[in-house]
C-alpha cells in the first residue's frame, strides 16, 4: 500500500477526500501545520506529499524546502488559492512535481497522485502491452521478407526497441527482442547467401551498395560545383548513429538513407570499396600497385586517397578539384584538424575516415576495464555518445555547419557481439580474421557460416588457385581446434566484423546541410 502525507490547516474539513483516496487503496497521514508534516516525514518516508501553500507559522514553501532537505526523492504536490504565476515559478523552482489550485475534489486529487505515483507501472504497462504487438509483428514479418528495404525497416525498428528499453530496469523485454533479433539475423544470413551473388551481377536489381556510395552522393554534389565533404566513422552500427544524431539537430537539417556493406564487412573491402567505387576484385585488377593480399589489413587502406581520385576521375568531376583527405587515428589527429578546419573547409572534396569506434570495438576485446565499462550493446552505445560528446568532433561538425559544405556522414561496416564460437579447420596461410577467412580448403559449419567457394562469383580476389571465404553469420566467430576452449573464452563476447548480420551490413548514409 501506498503512504501518502496531507498537510493541510483545514484537513478536517477535507475528510471526504482522505476517505475517498482510502478507498482507492491509499494509506493517508494528515498534519495540520507545516512542523507537524516536517516531524512526521522525518520519522519515515512516505510516497508522495500533497502540501497546502497557505497554511500559519511555517507556510507551504518553507515546508516544501525543509521536505526537499528531508526527503530529496519524495515527490510533492502543492495545493493553492493562489494563481500567481510569479508564486508557481517559485514552487517550481524548488522542484514541485505537480500543483493543484484550490477548490479541489478527490477525483483531481486521486489523479494528480495515481500520475506521480503509478507513474512508472502505468507507462511499464503501456511498453509491455507494445512491445508484446511488436515483437509479434518483427516475428511475423519474417515469413514476408523479400526486399532489402524489408530488412532495413525491420532492423531499425529493432534498433529503435531496443534503445527504447535503454531506460527500462525491465530485461525480460530485451531477451525476448535479442532472441528476435538472433531469429532475424538467422534469416537474413539466409537472405544473402540466396541473393547477393545475384545483386554484384544486375545492378538495376539490388540495394545501394558501398561501391554505389560517391557515385550517388557525392559526384552529383561535386558536378554542380558544390563543396562536399565524406565523413566515413570506421565501424559505426546503426544504433551508434541513431545516438549521435541528436547532436547534430541544431546545427544540421538531416535526411537519411540506407545501405548494405559489401562483404566481407572488413575495412580493407568495405571501405576501398567506398572510396574506390569497385568490388576488391576489381581494384585488384585495375591497380594491382594499389591491392595486395599479402599486406596486413591496415596497409591494405594506405591508398584511400588515390582510390577516391580515380573514382572522381572515372566520373569525369576530378578536372581543377582540389581534392583533399585525412584519417584521424586518435585524439591529437581530430585536435589538429580542428584547429585547421578552416583550412581543410576550402577544399572541393574532402575526405575525412574516423576511427575511433573501430579502435573502441578492437580494445574492448584487449582492455578488461572496457569491458566492465561498456558489458553490453546499450552502455557500447553510452561510451559512444560520450567519446563523441567530450571529442574535438563537436568543434569540428559545427564549423562544417557554418560553411555552405554539404556534409556526408556514413560507416564502413558496422560491427556485432560474437557471442557464439564455431570450428575452422584451414591451413597456416590462412587469415586471423575472426568473423571472415580466406585460405585452401576451408571447413567449418555451414549453418554457422557462408561457404564461397569461387571467390570470382562475389567479386573478391583470389589469392591462388584453391582460395575459398568463409563469412560467419549471426553472431559466430571462427576458433581453431587447437587451444578451442582457450581462444573461444578469450574472444567471447567482443565486437567483431567481417560477417554477415543486419548490424555489420546495414548501415546509415546521412545527408547534413547546414542551417
Amino acid at each position: 500500500m501506498q503512504n501518502i502525507l496531507w498537510a493541510d490547516d483545514e484537513i478536517e474539513l477535507l475528510q471526504s477526500h482522505v476517505l475517498f483516496l482510502q478507498s482507492k487503496g491509499y494509506n493517508v497521514t494528515t498534519a495540520s501545520n507545516g512542523d507537524d508534516a516536517i516531524a512526521k516525514i522525518s520519522e519515515k518516508p512516505y510516497d508522495i506529499v500533497l502540501l497546502d501553500e497557505m497554511m500559519p507559522g511555517k507556510d507551504g514553501l518553507t515546508t516544501l524546502n525543509e521536505i526537499k532537505d528531508l526527503r530529496p526523492q519524495t515527490p510533492v504536490i502543492m495545493i493553492t488559492k493562489s494563481e500567481e504565476e510569479s508564486l508557481m515559478e517559485d514552487a517550481i523552482g524548488k522542484r514541485i512535481d505537480d500543483y493543484l489550485t484550490k477548490p479541489v475534489n478527490p477525483s483531481q486529487i486521486l489523479m494528480a497522485c495515481k500520475k506521480i505515483l503509478d507513474r512508472k507501472n502505468i507507462i511499464s504497462e503501456k511498453r509491455s502491452q507494445e512491445y508484446a504487438v511488436e515483437i509479434s509483428k518483427l516475428s511475423f514479418s519474417l515469413m514476408s521478407m523479400n526486399k532489402p528495404q524489408d530488412w532495413i525497416d525491420q532492423f531499425i525498428k529493432i534498433q529503435r526497441m531496443d534503445m527504447e528499453l535503454d531506460a527500462s530496469t525491465d530485461t525480460d523485454f530485451r531477451q525476448i527482442l535479442y532472441d528476435q533479433r538472433k531469429e532475424s539475423n538467422k534469416e537474413f544470413g539466409k537472405y544473402i547467401e540466396n541473393n547477393y551473388e545475384r545483386w554484384l551481377k544486375n545492378q538495376d536489381n539490388r540495394p545501394i551498395l558501398s561501391t554505389d556510395l560517391v557515385s550517388k552522393y557525392v559526384v552529383p554534389q561535386v558536378k554542380n560545383n558544390n563543396k562536399t565533404i565524406l565523413c566515413v566513422i570506421d565501424c559505426m552500427r546503426l544504433d551508434q548513429w541513431f545516438t549521435l544524431e541528436p547532436f547534430f539537430y541544431e546545427w544540421f537539417n538531416i535526411e537519411k538513407d540506407y545501405f548494405y556493406s559489401i562483404l566481407p564487412t572488413a575495412t580493407p573491402f568495405s571501405r576501398n570499396a567506398i572510396f574506390s567505387g569497385l568490388f576488391p576484385q576489381e581494384i585488384e585488377k585495375m591497380y594491382p600497385e594499389l591491392w595486395s593480399m599479402d599486406e596486413d589489413d591496415e596497409s591494405l587502406n594506405r591508398y584511400e586517397k588515390e582510390l577516391l581520385e580515380l573514382q572522381l576521375k572515372r566520373h569525369r568531376v576530378i578536372d581543377g578539384k582540389d581534392v583533399r583527405y585525412v584519417k584521424i587515428m586518435n585524439n591529437e589527429d581530430a585536435r589538429n584538424l580542428e584547429k585547421n578546419i578552416s583550412n581543410y573547409l576550402d577544399a572541393d572534396v574532402l575526405a575525412i575516415v574516423i576511427n575511433f569506434v573501430d579502435i573502441l570495438a578492437h580494445s574492448r576485446s584487449d582492455l578488461p576495464i572496457l569491458k566492465e565499462i561498456a558489458p553490453n550493446e546499450a552502455a557500447y552505445r553510452s561510451l559512444t555518445r560520450s567519446w563523441f560528446e567530450h571529442s574535438p568532433f563537436m568543434a569540428i561538425f559545427r564549423k562544417i555547419a557554418e560553411s555552405s559544405a554539404r556534409l556526408f556522414i556514413t560507416s564502413d561496416h558496422g560491427s556485432v557481439r560474437g557471442l557464439h564460437g564455431t570450428k575452422v579447420i584451414g591451413d597456416r596461410e590462412t587469415s586471423t580474421s575472426l568473423r571472415y577467412k580466406y585460405g585452401r580448403s576451408l571447413k567449418v559449419d555451414k549453418k554457422h557460416a557462408t561457404l564461397v567457394r569461387n571467390p570470382e562469383d562475389w567479386k573478391l580476389p583470389r589469392r591462388g588457385v584453391n582460395t575459398n571465404y568463409i563469412i560467419a553469420k549471426e553472431d559466430y566467430y571462427f576458433v581453431y581446434p587447437n587451444n578451442y576452449h582457450k581462444f573461444l573464452n578469450h574472444y567471447r563476447d567482443s565486437f567483431q566484423h567481417g560477417g554477415i548480420s543486419m548490424e555489420e551490413v546495414i548501415l546509415p548514409l546521412v545527408k547534413l546541410q547546414g542551417k
